[in-house]
C-alpha cells in the first residue's frame, strides 16, 4: 500500500509553485526527465512527434509555451499518483548536485520536502558528496527519527542554537559517518550540561577543563539527580538510586566510546569503525539524558 497520498504530493508541489523553484534546476526538461524516463519510448501529445522527448523540447524549449510546472500534472509521468518509489526517485533527482549545484537552495528544498514527508514515513537523507555536494536518497524513518525530534524539541526548550546544530550533524552523519555521530553525541550532552548549569545561578560553575563526567556530575548535582539526595524512606528508593547511577553511567560511557571509536583523535592504519547501528546507540543514549535533564530541569526551575 503506498503511504505518500496525493495530498503530501500536491503539498510538496504548490511549495516549489509559490517559491517560483523550478524542478529541473539547471538542467531543461528533457535532460532532467531522461535522467529518470526512457522519453522515446513515452508517446507525444503534440501529433507532429512521435515521442516525448520531442514534443518536451518543443513546448519547452523551442517554443516555452508550456507552465514551468506542466509536469507535475501530466499524465504520461502520473507525479500525483504513481509508486512511492518513482515518487521519491523524482524528489531526490531534483536535488541533486548537477541539477540543483547551489548546496543552500538543495538544503532548503530537502527541507521542505521532509516537512511534508514525514507524514507519511519518509524523508530525504544525505547518501554521499559530489564536488562536496549532497547527493540524496529516500529513506523510511525509524523510532531513531522520532527521537532526533524530539531532542530538536528538547533544544528549543533550552533556547540552545548550539544543541540544534549538534543534533542535526548527528542526523546527517548516522549512516555516512557514525565515528563522527558518535563524537557530537558527546559533544551534545556536554551542551546540554553547559546550558542548563548557566541557568541555574546557585549550581557550582563549570569550568572549560571539566571533562563530561565531571560536567554531568555538576549538572546532575544541581538539579538533585544524584542517588545520595533519595531518601531511603522514600519509596522504591533503591530503585531510583540505580536508576539515577545508570544515568550518570550514560555520559561515561558515551565519553570513552568517543574516545574509543569518535572523532576528535588521529587512528592508525589499523583502527576498524563502528557501524551506523553503534552510532544510534551512543545518540539514543544521548538524547534519552539530555531529554530527562531538560525536562527535570524546567520541572524544577522554570523561571529561576
Amino acid at each position: 500500500m503506498e503511504k505518500i497520498t496525493r495530498q503530501i504530493r500536491n503539498n510538496i508541489f504548490d511549495g516549489l509553485r509559490l517559491e517560483k523553484i523550478y524542478y529541473a534546476g539547471e538542467l531543461g526538461d528533457v535532460d532532467f526527465l531522461g535522467r529518470l524516463f526512457d522519453l522515446r519510448s513515452i508517446p507525444s501529445y503534440d501529433p507532429r512527434f512521435k515521442t516525448a522527448d520531442q514534443d518536451i523540447w518543443q513546448h519547452c524549449e523551442n517554443n516555452d509555451d508550456w507552465p514551468m510546472d506542466w509536469v507535475f500534472s501530466d499524465a504520461r509521468f502520473n507525479l500525483l499518483n504513481c509508486s512511492d518509489s518513482t515518487y521519491l526517485s523524482f524528489l531526490c533527482e531534483t536535488v541533486h548536485p548537477v541539477v540543483r549545484p547551489d548546496v543552500f537552495e538543495a538544503s532548503k528544498i530537502v527541507s521542505h520536502y521532509n516537512d511534508q514527508l514525514a507524514r507519511a514515513g519518509w524523508r530525504l537523507i544525505e547518501s554521499q558528496k559530489i564536488a562536496g555536494r549532497a547527493v540524496f536518497i529516500a529513506q523510511r524513518t525509524t523510532e531513531f527519527h522520532s527521537q532526533i525530534q524530539r531532542a530538536s524539541t528538547v533544544a528549543e526548550k533550552l533556547s540552545s542554537n548550539w544543541m540544534q546544530a549538534e543534533i542535526t550533524r548527528i542526523q546527517d552523519s548516522i549512516e555516512t559517518d557514525p565515528a563522527l555521530a558518535i563524537g557530537t553525541a558527546k559533544d551534545l550532552i556536554e551542551s546540554c550540561c553547559k546550558s542548563i548549569l548557566s541557568q541555574l545561578p546557585n549550581a557550582e560553575p563549570f569550568q572549560k577543563s571539566d571533562d563530561l563526567p565531571t560536567l554531568s556530575k555538576k549538572m546532575c548535582k544541581a538539579l538533585a539527580l544524584v542517588p545520595e539526595d533519595i531518601p531511603k524512606e522514600a519509596k522504591g528508593a533503591e530503585s531510583i538510586k540505580r536508576t539515577l547511577s545508570n544515568l550518570a553511567s550514560i555520559t561515561k560511557g558515551i565519553a570513552e566510546l568517543r574516545g574509543l571509536y569518535g572523532t576528535g583523535h588521529g587512528r592508525d592504519g589499523k583502527h576498524v569503525g563502528l557501524e551506523p547501528r553503534h552510532a544510534r546507540l551512543a545518540a539514543s543514549c544521548a538524547i534519552a539524558f539530555v531529554d530527562f535533564a531538560t525536562e527535570t530541569y524546567l520541572q524544577r526551575h522554570k523561571g529561576c
